[in-house]
């Protein structure tokens, strides 16, 4: 029985970055984990053992760090599809057809100090590590067209009120209470796709005006509505976005729900009037869904 190699890529995953841009007495650092995966004419290396065509992954490792310095960066996907292009269309032979650039961002604020005089009265060269919150980016380019796809992952958000379940489906196995006056906590992820395809001179959005015009909206929408599910919550996230930033052209949610139980203290002879919880990290309803514009086909993969 005959054998065909089929779906092959490879690069190098995780290539952990930071960049100190230091023209000025306040520094400005970008903190990225770069993954590259390049797919291409690579049957020979699979099928006989010749690496011709094989652009070695610790090239592609080099490439990220000559490039942070050579060109800086100034927002994750503006690097990532520099890579993508570079390794397309300047590889030696054109042996690389496609290549995909994935980057992790992780935040990080000034320290403010009152001995300082720097501008805001923070540090110009101190910073601390923000929370759990971390920016993502997928670029995909082919050659002939860029897709990009953001997003974030860890943003923990909380509404102490203005949240209820009830009027559920109910069969043998349901012993959920309903609730009138609710917890809603969750842990986003969310990522969104872009417009853009960089075809004819397309111009690029903004990249980090964007990102934090889109991670607003995703805030805004959850502490504004009244919610009756988290799956009403999640459409009106999507659908903020889509209606203040015309670049997104779809929204992917992925929201688990972080249940807080209340407590009986009725053993011990107290009343628990919603202020007293159990958080529990395990097990977790997960809640996932797109919203999309009409006419536009989805291409943000389901986990």
């Amino acid at each position: 029985m005959a054998h065909v190699l089929g779906q092959n890529q490879y690069g190098k995953a995780e290539n952990r970055i930071v960049r100190v841009r230091r023209d000025s007495g306040r520094h400005e650092i970008k903190d990225l984990n770069v993954s590259v995966s390049l797919r291409g004419e690579f049957d020979d290396v699979h099928l006989t053992g010749s690496n011709a065509n094989c652009l070695p992954t610790d090239s592609t490792k080099n490439t990220v760090y000559a490039f942070a310095k050579q060109y800086g960066i100034e927002s994750a996907e503006g690097f990532a599809a520099l890579l993508a292009r570079h390794f397309v269309e300047h590889t030696e032979r054109g042996v690389v057809h496609s290549a995909r650039i994935r980057v992790e961002e992780y935040r990080w604020e000034r320290i403010r100090t009152a001995d300082r005089a720097a501008e805001a009265g923070d540090s110009g060269h101190s910073f601390v590590r923000s929370g759990q919150e971390v920016r993502t980016t997928e670029v995909l380019y082919d050659g002939d067209r860029f897709r990009v796809v953001s997003g974030l992952k860890d943003l923990v958000v909380m509404n102490t009120t203005d949240s209820e379940f009830w009027g559920y489906l109910k069969d043998r196995y349901t012993t959920l209470r309903e609730a009138y006056d609710r917890i809603l906590a969750t842990q986003v992820t969310a990522r969104w796709a872009f417009g853009f395809h960089g075809r004819d001179g397309q111009p690029q959005p903004e990249w980090n005006h964007s990102y934090q015009e889109v991670r607003r909206h995703l805030l805004e929408a959850f502490a504004d509505t009244y919610s009756y599910s988290l799956q009403q919550t999640l459409h009106a996230m999507g659908t903020r976005v889509l209606n203040h930033r015309a670049e997104v052209d779809e929204v992917r949610l992925e929201l688990p729900n972080k249940h807080h139980f209340l407590v009986d203290l009725a053993p011990f002879g107290l009343k628990n009037e919603n202020e007293v919880y159990f958080a529990a990290d395990r097990m977790y309803g997960l809640i996932e869904g797109t919203v999309h514009r009409e006419g536009v086909t989805p291409v943000i993969p389901v986990s």
